[in-house]
């Protein structure tokens, strides 16, 4: 087990960890959360010994592997697979004996090397691995495809398969799902509950969460708590604890009735629509969870817009893409829908369907590549982009992005007002002017939210809001969504997110958008659905490959008796120049047959536990035999292409 006593652990000045002690057992899924900053990511790396404590004892049992995701962008030609194969590092050291148990022909070594490669896995390796990758979205085109290839997204989707590929007692995960759509998402759910080993992981997806694990554990103030149950269950115990113990819990009570208007407004809307019924549990939590919510330091609300344009867009046979070096390319086209004010629409799609595309044309980045989009009078528009630095400039503050904000887009206020304004989004005294570039993730999909405030927009399109904020924050962005007079247009992966926030539901697939008649629940059946009948067609022109050779080839009309004596004849000749190669193959066929028996054998003897004086010998011959099927196979292909050129 993992046993943390009395740790204290400093970054600088600060200190991340005080007198901080936890037990965690065999096997346990463990959920670490904790306001961003806190330490959590600190810890991870004192686990695995990146870092060392000031202070206390840190035991991890000594043979334990651990595996964790590499947060670094990888630069290499190596194609997808090979990449993620080499995160089996059990695998590549296995590997690595034989090649210099070979190089010095030593049979003992040898021989160990083949039973510890039988360990790995390793005649499956490469089959496990791509499984990986095409659970995590990957195409089966893409899995050979360098690594440079692929987007920044995908390369950590690639890290995350290697970190999964890799054998280990302890996994440690941070922030998993950051880079993943719903399918990948649900996918990895499952993997990880399938998963024997100890799993640690850090995420901001309350539903995730939910879904994996067994035991929370809360980093705050330095110290550490343990709750069994999930994130669910964690809220609840936390809240009736700060019931108890907090005795100025009256002066947050226009909190609670901040929270309670909320509940209030969309209890009496959840009859409303299917969708909305999946809402009610949500509310329910946040009534029982008062407290909790009451306590948290960060919360903010937008603007009253100016005005509501109604309909605020319609969209007639609009098609949208961009434009690339080889021309134009479209991903969605026909699009014949309208947006009404205080709509509440969530946009679902695997990635690469065109969610984004669709947004940033809204958004006006980038222009339609067919039919018309028509703006109501008066539309304002507040953009999140998935991507903060498409709208923050790393060398400036936050000051100097609002100041700019003021002057160029308004409403124009003074410079006191600004900083006050950015006080409401924890950017006090000088980390006001603190560059973009050095603050971190959260902090930066902070300011963007502040910007997106202070403009008072009617039309809010966010994509994928939610990557780098912590639970906190995000629940108070969902509570600022639901107060928000204007209409939403909501990409995220924040399943909770999305339920406490949206009304109805578009999907975009297949190159066209259309609405989706159920909750989220309906969906992740779909995607299930979807895969089980992709996997069905897959099967079935695989095995009905050869079919239309024969099926496509009209009935022949009887030949001439010359001509069928004329051809009698060359397939009798072709018969006599074909048999003794036939006959070579078969004889091969028997021989691959027997030495694969064979190997299979000596590999048994060896896990067993074979003589000491029998075991150089055995690796000498299983050397010889991997020599030998080599061969063979090599010569069983030239028979076959010189038979094929002989027909």
């Amino acid at each position: 087990m993992i046993t943390l006593r009395d740790i204290t652990l400093r970054r600088g000045v600060k200190v991340v960890l005080d007198g901080a002690s936890a037990t965690l057992q065999p096997g346990e899924k463990i959920g670490l959360v904790g306001r961003n900053g806190a330490g959590k990511s600190s810890l991870f790396a004192l686990l695995t010994n990146r870092l060392g404590n000031d202070r206390g004892e840190v035991e991890v049992p000594r043979h334990w592997r651990r595996s964790e995701v590499a947060q670094n962008m990888p630069e290499t030609d190596d194609g997808a697979t090979d990449y993620v194969l080499q995160g089996d590092l059990t695998l590549v050291a296995a590997r690595v004996a034989l090649a210099e148990a070979e190089q010095a022909n030593d049979g003992h070594a040898m021989a160990e090397a083949h039973a510890a490669l039988a360990d790995a896995g390793a005649f499956d390796a490469r089959s496990r691995a791509q499984a990986l990758l095409m659970g995590l979205g990957f195409k089966t085109e893409q899995l050979d495809a360098p690594v440079n290839s692929f987007s920044g997204g995908w390369r950590m989707r690639l890290q995350l398969a290697r970190a999964l590929m890799c054998p280990a007692e302890l996994m440690l995960l941070d922030e998993p799902t950051n880079h993943l759509d719903l399918d990948a998402l649900v996918w990895l759910e499952a993997w990880l509950q399938r998963y024997d080993g100890t799993l640690i992981v850090i995420s901001h997806d309350r539903e995730f969460l939910d879904a994996i694990t067994k035991v929370t554990l809360h980093l705050d103030e330095g110290k550490l708590v343990r709750y069994g149950g999930n994130y669910t269950s964690f809220e609840t115990q936390r809240a009736e604890r700060m019931v108890l113990q907090q005795a100025a819990f009256a002066k947050q009570q226009d909190r609670v009735a901040h929270l309670q208007k909320f509940i209030d407004r969309f209890k009496a809307k959840a009859s409303k629509a299917k969708q909305a019924q999946s809402r009610v549990k949500a509310l329910e939590r946040m009534e029982r969870l008062a407290p909790v919510l009451a306590s948290a330091d960060f919360n903010f609300e937008f603007r009253e817009p100016l005005n509501l344009p109604n309909p605020m867009l319609m969209f007639d046979d609009l098609s949208a893409g961009y434009r690339g070096d080889d021309g134009d390319k479209i991903i969605v086209r026909g699009v014949d829908r309208s947006v009404l004010a205080g709509q509440r629409i969530g946009i679902l799609g695997a990635n690469g369907q065109g969610k984004s595309t669709l947004v940033k044309t809204i958004a006006r980045a980038q222009a339609p590549m067919g039919g018309k989009l028509t703006e109501g009078k008066g539309l304002s528009i507040g953009y999140f982009a998935q991507q903060e630095l498409d709208v923050l400039r790393l060398d400036e503050g936050p000051l100097e992005h609002m100041v700019r904000l003021a002057r160029e887009v308004g409403p124009q206020g003074r410079e006191q007002e600004l900083r006050d304004f950015l006080g409401q989004f924890r950017f006090t005294g000088d980390m006001v002017n603190q560059q973009v570039g050095s603050l971190s993730g959260g902090e930066k999909a902070r300011l963007v939210l502040a910007m997106l405030v202070w403009q008072r927009p009617n039309l809010l399109l966010l994509d994928e809001p939610t990557n780098h904020l912590d639970l906190n924050t995000r629940e108070a962005l969902s509570m600022a969504l639901n107060e928000f007079e204007g209409t939403v247009m909501l990409v995220s992966h924040d399943r909770a997110l999305l339920r406490e926030v949206c009304d109805e539901f578009w999907l975009v697939a297949d190159g066209v958008v259309k609405p989706f008649d159920g909750d989220l629940d309906d969906y992740q059946r779909w995607l299930l659905e979807q895969s089980k009948e992709a996997a069905r067609a897959a099967k079935k022109q695989s095995a009905a490959a050869p079919a239309p050779v024969v099926a496509a080839a009209p009935a022949p009309a009887p030949a001439p008796r010359e001509d069928r004596k004329a051809s009698g004849q060359a397939r009798a000749k072709l018969a006599d120049q074909t048999r003794p190669l036939r006959k070579e193959m078969e004889a091969i066929d028997k021989r691959l047959h027997a030495l694969a028996e064979e190997r299979k054998e000596i590999e048994a003897q060896l896990a067993e536990g074979a003589a000491a004086s029998a075991i150089a010998e055995m690796g000498k011959r299983l050397k010889a035999i991997a020599d030998q099927l080599e061969a063979d196979e090599m010569r069983w292909l030239e028979l076959g292409e010189q038979i094929e050129a002989l027909s």
